[in-house]
């Protein structure tokens, strides 16, 4: 039995994958060792795994210390139980080395001896290490070993020693041995070439550890004897070391794969805020004017960089006067500093309770940075508006009179002041407005509205005033990271996950401003939700928003306005009451009559309150889905189809059931399909969105163009009309019911007044969108027949592949029943045609469609930008259809160009 102690730190996992000699080295004094191989990756997630290392500490005055004459022992994880201690210790090395043996016996005679005089055995160095020294070069075979020793400054690198113990090192020949004690980390390599006993890298002690009394035992000769106990071909592994921890070793500390290990390729020293201001490089009081303009410009620059989906460590944290505004003395830099911080944790709560953001659209750590938290939005305003006030003192003591001659340093200091005045007004403006949208009631968003009209105000003199500020220079070391006074790029390096580098390339000052001036423009936007009282047009409202692509803070804000925290549209509306106004304003069902039988039976009413209950969720869903980006939009639409389907399947059990009732009361009413009408509704706008958006988001190649307007024109469009006209038809049904029941009651001849109609401006659109699909695969079609369509060679898929998985998320839809591939080729076939229409006929067919649309679109009153856009496309479209009719460029084989500038979803075909 041998006493062991466990170390203060690990070091890490080594698994070598062969076995080449080693020499390996022990610590008398507490030391912690890490022992590499020739040809070894080393696991370094061991500082977060304490359990996970090979390590070995002698007490001093140890029966077991150097020249006791005991054997040595190596504590792996756990020490030995058993009379046979000896044996398992060497066993436990070889199976976290995981040797294979015949490689060790076949590399173990060309051990070299220890250059290191008995203190050390080693490998050699990529960069320059403290305590290395090179003395020639040899030519041996290189693989990569990740050595990591820690010491008590940790990972984070408080100690130099500690961040040089992160080293990835191309060696060969013996081993790595990382020394760790209290409060220094010495790391001791040796390159030992195969070639030339001559050249290497010899070991080197530093300063301190020259003077210690460390002592070191050899242990090369007890790990040979460890691995030819194992026999041929025989692989030992340790389950604590599996294909993660290799792949870690693998990709850790190196600098393709690590983003931490860019903090290492530069040459100057990075500081954080409290070494920048013991090192003078920073500061904290008597900012001039220029520096303070410069340094809040370039914190607008990173916060908006970080709302584009970039880390808060790579943005906003890299000006370090965010780490600790409690340092600064500079009162308008310390406001800033606390306004910048309270902005970009409201604006985090707000995105993170929206939840409508994804990996790529926002990243909401904060890497345990304080965000000012024990101070509260009132001071920080408070504090905010003081600053405005002094600055705007300075504004009016340097402003010119009228005839008096004007100093050029006085008028630059007035110029200067008025830069700072804006910026500050603007952080507390943009706060105030973000504080407002956390409040419930509905008077905040008008009070935000109003704010932001000042907001917009203030961009002005920020453009005109972006000279005034320092500029960043170019850091020449490493990129094009740019440099300022208060900022360091790589101050949060080491705080990023092992990953790939991901390069957060900070915006422009000029596009700073203009990205506000959006950002300003969309929450006005939002701020005008408040006024919309039907679900439809809400629904509406999110899709017209979301077409613009927003950045993710707007969306979220829209969300959050909508649903407020207590599940309330706006705050103040049960949301079964926004459902119940929508039915009665598309299909107005009986139900849901005051004068009907059915609106005070206690059955019906349970039958329709439990409907209405089921919609919730997916409304719910379907107005957050609007809220993520387009390109997650598509997939969760074809999810969200299957809520639908179900919730249809619902909605016609309900309508028999209601219609049954009615029966028995008012015969001449009927409640067939009302119900089932309204989801039939919303089902096939998913549907026509989820196909259309395939043309926003480039999906389809050109030879699938045809039957993705086939099936809009032919199929969903038919379908979306005809539910159209069945619910305006239910709606006038009522209404004439309602007008017979007013007459029996009233003598008095009413003069009747043309209404119009709810639905006929959709039923007009989608008239015309119709015809625009049924002229592109008409269109489409002919380029076909014509040779101008380039179609692939199927190997592993076909057009029946590509077809079926088009259109797979309808499947869970059973009205529509989906059209497969096989109907579909028999339902577009044109042979069924006698004679079969040729390329000239459909040119011919495809331009009345355009025409058409174009006829339909130009008598609505009042066209909005939808309109017009699609005017756009048709009018060209029909002219060069009747080209193409009259046979121009009928022998080219060129294909057509397809402009989609002028609208996502319908090009302009252009003749090339």
């Amino acid at each position: 039995m041998f006493p062991h102690e466990t170390p203060r730190r690990c070091i890490g996992n080594i698994n070598p994958l062969s076995g080449s000699s080693s020499t390996l080295l022990l610590s008398e004094l507490g030391c912690s060792l890490v022992l590499a191989t020739t040809k070894v990756y080393a696991n370094l997630h061991g500082f977060l795994q304490p359990s996970r290392h090979l390590s070995k500490k002698f007490p001093e005055g140890s029966a077991e210390g150097p020249g006791s004459g005991a054997p040595r022992s190596v504590s792996f994880r756990e020490p030995p139980t058993t009379q046979g201690a000896h044996r398992v210790w060497k066993k436990k090395i070889t199976s976290g080395l995981a040797i294979v043996s015949n490689l060790a016996r076949r590399e173990g005679g060309r051990r070299r001896p220890n250059r290191g005089g008995g203190e050390g055995g080693g490998v050699a160095g990529e960069r320059e290490v403290p305590g290395v020294r090179e003395r020639g070069r040899g030519r041996a075979p290189l693989a990569y070993a990740c050595v990591h020793a820690v010491g008590r400054a940790g990972l984070r690198g408080e100690g130099a020693a500690a961040a040089e113990a992160a080293s990835l090192f191309p060696w060969s020949g013996q081993c790595v041995a990382a020394r760790v004690t209290t409060g220094e980390v010495g790391i001791m390599v040796m390159k030992a070439s195969v070639d030339d006993d001559d050249s290497g890298w010899e070991l080197s002690m530093p300063e301190k550890m020259e003077k210690s009394n460390t002592n070191w035992v050899d242990i090369t000769q007890d790990f040979e004897e460890a691995c030819r106990e194992l026999k041929l071909g025989e692989l030992l592994h340790d389950k604590l070391f599996g294909l993660f921890e290799a792949m870690s070793a693998i990709e850790m500390m190196d600098p393709k794969m690590d983003a931490g290990m860019i903090g290492n390729q530069v040459n100057r020293k990075v500081l954080n805020f409290e070494q920048a201001i013991k090192d003078g490089t920073i500061k904290i009081k008597d900012l001039t004017l220029p520096e303070l303009i410069g340094i809040m410009d370039t914190c607008f620059c990173c916060l908006i960089t970080w709302l584009e989906g970039h880390s808060l460590a790579q943005t906003v944290f890299t000006c370090l006067y965010i780490h600790n505004p409690d340092f600064i003395e500079d009162p308008a830099m310390k406001a800033f500093a606390l306004g910048i911080l309270k902005i970009c944790d409201i604006a985090r709560e707000k995105v993170n309770k929206a939840a409508v953001f994804e990996e790529e659209d926002f990243q909401s750590m904060t890497y345990g940075f304080k965000m000012a938290n024990s101070v509260t939005d009132l001071r920080v305003t408070g504090m905010l508006k003081d600053v405005e006030d002094d600055m705007q003192r300075r504004v009016k003591s340097t402003r010119s009179r009228q005839g008096e001659e004007r100093d050029p340093e006085v008028e630059l200091e007035h110029q200067q002041c008025l830069a700072v005045f804006s910026r500050v007004k603007f952080t507390r403006v943009l706060l105030t407005v973000l504080i407002a949208f956390t409040k419930k009631e509905t008077s905040a968003v008008a009070e935000a509205q109003k704010l932001m009209v000042q907001a917009a105000d203030l961009l002005s003199a920020i453009h005109n005033s972006l000279h005034h500020g320092i500029q960043a220079q170019n850091d020449t070391t490493k990129g094009d990271h740019p440099i300022m006074m208060g900022f360091e790029p790589l101050v949060n390096q080491r705080l990023l996950p092992p990953t790939f580098p991901r390069y957060a390339k900070i915006i422009k000052r000029e596009e700073m401003v203009s990205y506000f001036a959006r950002l300003i423009d969309r929450i006005k936007t939002v701020c005008e939700v408040v006024n919309l009282t039907n679900l439809h047009c809400i629904l509406d409202f999110f899709c017209e928003f979301s077409e613009q692509s927003p950045c993710v803070l707007s969306r979220s804000l829209l969300q959050t306005t909508f649903l407020v925290d207590n599940k309330k549209v706006f705050g103040t509306h049960l949301m079964q009451d926004m459902v119940k106004d929508a039915l009665r304003s598309f299909v107005s069902p009986p139900v849901l009559s005051p004068k009907c039988y059915l609106y005070n039976n206690h059955q019906a009413k349970d039958c329709i309150d439990s409907f209405v209950t089921h919609c919730v969720r997916p409304f719910c869903s379907l107005i957050q889905i609007h809220g993520h980006n387009r390109a997650r939009q598509r997939d969760k639409l074809g999810h969200i189809l299957e809520e639908f389907a179900t919730l249809q399947d619902e909605a016609e059990k309900v309508d028999a059931a209601l219609h049954t009732m009615l029966l028995k009361q008012e015969p001449q009413r009927q409640h067939l399909a009302c119900l089932g009408t309204w989801v039939l509704y919303h089902n096939l706008r998913i549907m026509i969105q989820y196909l259309l958006s395939g043309f926003e988001l480039e999906l389809y190649s050109m030879h699938e163009y045809y039957y993705i307007y086939w099936y809009l024109s032919e199929f969903l469009y038919a379908w979306l009309m005809s539910t159209l006209s069945r619910a305006d038809g239910s709606q006038m049904a009522e209404e004439r019911i309602m007008e017979e029941q007013q007459k029996g009651r009233s003598s008095k001849k009413t003069k009747k007044k043309k209404k119009v109609r709810p639905l006929s401006r959709e039923i007009t659109m989608s008239q015309a969108y119709q015809n625009m699909c049924a002229g592109m695969f008409k269109t489409m079609v002919a380029f076909d027949m014509d040779g101008k369509v380039r179609k692939p060679k199927f190997e592993l898929d076909s057009e029946q592949v590509r077809y079926e998985h088009r259109f797979a998320p309808f499947n869970s839809v059973m009205t529509p029943p989906p059209v497969h591939y096989l109907q579909f080729k028999e339902m577009s076939d044109l042979n069924k045609y006698s004679p079969p229409p040729q390329s000239p006929e459909l040119y011919v067919a495809a331009s009345k469609h355009f025409q058409q649309a174009k006829m339909i679109l130009e008598n609505i009153p009042n066209p909005d930008h939808e309109v017009n856009r699609i005017l756009k496309v048709a009018k060209p479209n029909f002219v060069v259809m009747k080209l193409l009719a009259g046979g121009h460029k009928k022998e080219s084989k060129v294909p057509p160009e397809f402009d989609f500038s002028a609208h996502k979803y319908f090009p302009v075909v252009k003749l090339v």
